[in-house]
């Protein structure tokens, strides 16, 4: 398991890596800009070491005394000063650039990371948003993919910088003295273990950082969404308790995050001065013995100091490179979610439909072996209005789901103008069918974007005009700002029947050819819905309409209603016909009709 694991993790950084490829040209210079930048800071002690013998040590090499006019001596001591500060700038300069460089490349990959995720969110079918919570899509989107910016802008590039200027230290320091350098590298094998330690007790703590993230804005987001129910049963010590202890786990696992580092980054430092006294030791003795200079102890104090920075880096580095790799595996697992609703390899398109609707002995389920819909055939001419009745969970609103695919059937044939729906682009399918809800969203922004959706090819005429349709302009037309009025998420300052007709004017300006009605006047007062029936009569007329409704009333002037009774068609026919058989419809009719205070039909 643990091997599978580590094979993962591979995979997962080629995939990241992916993502970089287009702007490799981005990478490349950034690469070169820092062998420049590494080039010049081991150049660095180098200039002091040879300061401290020329200058300001009275023995050279070995030894051996060296003596220079004191003007000499200024003059040489501000010319490497000189030099020093002009790589200090160079190395600023170059800094800037690089950063530059990669901001503009990390930006770019997590733009296209960030539109690549919310575009497959867009594409899943309405089985993944029922079990997947809310909150934690969000994060996915928003903070997962944020996490991988800091990787893509400085910890690539940097990390190959750290390995440059490790490399590089130790072959100058081979270089200067081979025996001296053995000394000092006996503290490597030490930082070394202490780091893979690291490495993984960070890991661990990171994936549980990104879970325990995603878990609480869920729950914010759930509870916020829920905030009147939970005023209503006045249960908000329970709920902020409840907060409390989640808010409590993510804490921990910060805590342990900073008492990792609190440990490490001492290590580190220990490390550091073990190898600082190591080089005072033995160096010492070496610039008494002769063998090396003064300024030769100067270098290497310099490169452990730098030896050390890497290595320090390199664990900060590590720690961005496993959150991003906690975030991706959640995006990734995004990314890969089976789309269960597949586009046709040859999608036949269709501007428009006629409107005819057939179900060829359907057979459909949400779980496997618990049917909805058993064996459900009918069909539907175009122009004709058709309802569905029948108790709650007899499968009317499914029917509904199905014809617009959002949901696959694992029995049978649904046919639109004689072609099966899979078969139809599935953009054409859903553009044609007009739907309306019993609960209406509506996004904030204004009126008018609520109607239009982003389709601009809808003209603010055509929203007026279907407004009016629906007799939605009468309150519209009251409010201050009209067709501009502000709208919050949801539409929480419109009562549910303004909702409900704006939902209508947003249906008709996209001119379906079918239209679907589930339970579309629930929530609309008896004035209101005057009001719409007086509208529905009207975008009814030579348009397919299938009507989900509890209330029979609503229904009664229809083509033809069927009766669903435990996911089977029991009944057909109009309301007299229905009526007439005295069988479910009868009784369903009956019953509401009693509730009324009639006592006979």
């Amino acid at each position: 398991m643990e091997n599978n694991s580590k094979k993962y993790d591979k995979n997962l950084y080629k995939r990241l890596l992916r993502y970089a490829k287009p702007y490799l040209l981005y990478f490349i210079s950034a690469i070169a800009i820092i062998l420049v930048i590494v080039v010049l800071e081991l150049y660095q002690p180098v200039l002091l070491g040879d300061a401290v013998d020329t200058f300001l040590s009275q023995y050279g090499s070995k030894g051996n005394p060296v003596l220079l006019d004191r003007t000499q001596d200024i003059e040489g001591v501000v010319k490497i000063g000189g030099i020093y500060l002009l790589t200090v700038i160079i190395i600023f300069f170059l800094n800037y650039a690089q950063a530059l460089i990669l901001s503009f490349a990390g930006q770019k990959i997590i733009y296209n990371i960030r539109m690549e995720v919310f575009a497959n969110l867009s594409k899943l079918s309405l089985s993944f948003f029922t079990k997947s919570p809310i909150g934690k899509l969000v994060t996915r989107v928003t903070n997962d993919t944020e996490a991988l910016n800091e990787m893509y802008t400085s910890v690539i590039v940097n990390v190959l910088k750290s390995c440059f200027v490790l490399v590089g230290i130790i072959i100058t320091m081979i270089s200067y003295n081979l025996r001296l350098s053995l000394y000092t590298f006996t503290v490597i094998p030490f930082i070394m273990l202490f780091t893979f330690i690291f490495q993984n007790v960070s890991m661990k703590i990171h994936r549980n950082i990104r879970s325990k993230i995603s878990g609480l804005n869920a729950f914010v987001s759930e509870h916020v969404s829920g905030m009147k129910i939970v005023q209503i049963f006045a249960v908000e010590n329970e709920v902020l308790d409840k907060f409390k202890n989640e808010n409590e786990k993510l804490r921990n696992e910060h805590m342990k995050q900073l008492f990792t580092f609190s440990i490490y980054t001492p290590t580190n430092f220990l490390m550091n001065i073990t190898a600082t006294s190591i080089l005072i030791w033995f160096g010492g003795k070496m610039v008494l013995e002769g063998i090396i200079s003064i300024g030769t102890i100067v270098v290497f104090q310099r490169y452990i100091s730098k030896f050390f920075e890497p290595i320090q880096e390199l664990a900060e580095q590590l720690n961005i490179i496993q959150s991003a790799a906690a975030a991706s595996e959640r995006i990734f697992d995004l990314l890969d979610e089976d789309q269960e609703i597949k586009e046709s390899e040859n999608p036949v398109e269709m501007d428009e439909f006629r409107g005819s609707i057939e179900f060829k002995n359907v057979w459909f389920s949400y779980k496997e072996d618990e049917w909805i819909l058993k064996d459900v055939s009918f069909k539907v001419n175009p122009g004709e209005s058709i309802a569905f009745v029948g108790a709650t969970g007899a499968g009317k609103t499914t029917i509904q789901s199905l014809i617009c695919r959002y949901y696959d059937i694992q029995k049978g044939e649904i046919l639109i103008d004689g072609i099966n729906i899979r078969d139809i682009r599935i953009s054409d399918l859903r553009k044609n069918i007009g739907q309306m809800l019993q609960d209406v969203f509506l996004f904030s922004g204004d009126i008018k974007s609520n109607i239009r959706l982003k389709n601009e090819n809808i003209t603010d005429e055509e929203i007026f005009e279907a407004s009016k349709y629906v007799n939605a302009d009468n309150f519209i037309s009251r409010l201050k700002n009209k067709y501009d009025e502000h709208v919050i998420e949801n539409g929480t300052a419109f009562s549910s029947g303004q909702r409900q007709l704006i939902s209508f004017a947003r249906t008709l300006a996209f001119k379906p050819d079918i239209l679907i009605l589930d339970e579309a006047t629930a929530n609309i007062d008896t004035e209101t819905e005057v009001l719409i029936q007086d509208a529905l009569r009207k975008i009814m007329k030579n348009r397919t309409t299938l009507i989900v409704a509890h209330r029979l009333s609503t229904i009664q002037n229809s083509d033809k209603i069927i009766v669903m009774h435990k996911g089977e068609v029991r009944e057909e026919g109009t309301h007299q016909e229905l009526l007439a058989e005295r069988g479910i419809y009868y009784k369903l009719y009956k019953l509401q009709y009693e509730e009324r205070g009639h006592t006979s039909l």
